[in-house]
């Protein structure tokens, strides 16, 4: 529903709006008997009317040639004008990315995000993961201090070789 005032100014406004339809049309008539004169075609012979038709032919193409100029000239402008537009968007930098945020998200809300309802397992990955102790590092390495030329020639010969052979039966064993 309108109210009095709504309605009051829509009716205005269709005034306007015909009054404004009837002065473009009273405009276009003034404008078409300036320039286009009356035909006199009673009493004219043939021939005349065959010289008549050849004039408003020749004037026909005229206009023609005109209006394919004109069209041509604002295809071309419009052509130019979009690329300026996007000459000033580039130089304007619209195109930049938004600086991005780091954000903290669990391997859970990846996974619901990308999976949606879908999912229903829940996965810690950092209980999954092994700790490392610098004791354990330290202990598994022995720390053998000496001159390695003694090193390789006890590991030389059959002696070597079977030391070596007895070192990797030894941990499989037990």
């Amino acid at each position: 529903m309108l109210c009095p005032t709504q309605s009051l100014m829509l009716a205005k406004a269709k005034e306007c709006w015909e009054q404004e339809h009837e002065e473009r049309e009273a405009e276009k008539a003034r404008y078409l008997a300036e320039r286009i004169p009356t035909l006199q075609t009673r009493g004219l012979s043939l021939s005349a009317l065959q010289d008549l038709c050849r004039d408003l032919h020749a004037k026909v193409e005229v206009v023609d040639e005109e209006r394919y100029d004109i069209e041509a000239k604002c295809l071309h402008n419009t052509r130019e004008i979009k690329d300026l537009k996007l000459k000033v968007l580039d130089l304007r930098g619209k195109f930049k990315r938004p600086p991005l945020r780091r954000v903290r998200v669990s391997a859970d809300a990846m996974l619901r995000a990308l999976l949606g309802s879908k999912h229903k397992v829940s996965m810690d990955l950092r209980a999954n993961l092994k700790s490392v102790k610098k004791e354990d590092t330290e202990k598994e390495r022995p720390v053998e201090v000496g001159d390695w030329r003694k090193n390789v020639e006890a590991m030389s010969g059959m002696e070597g070789r079977k030391k070596m052979f007895d070192a990797a039966k030894s941990p499989t064993s037990q």
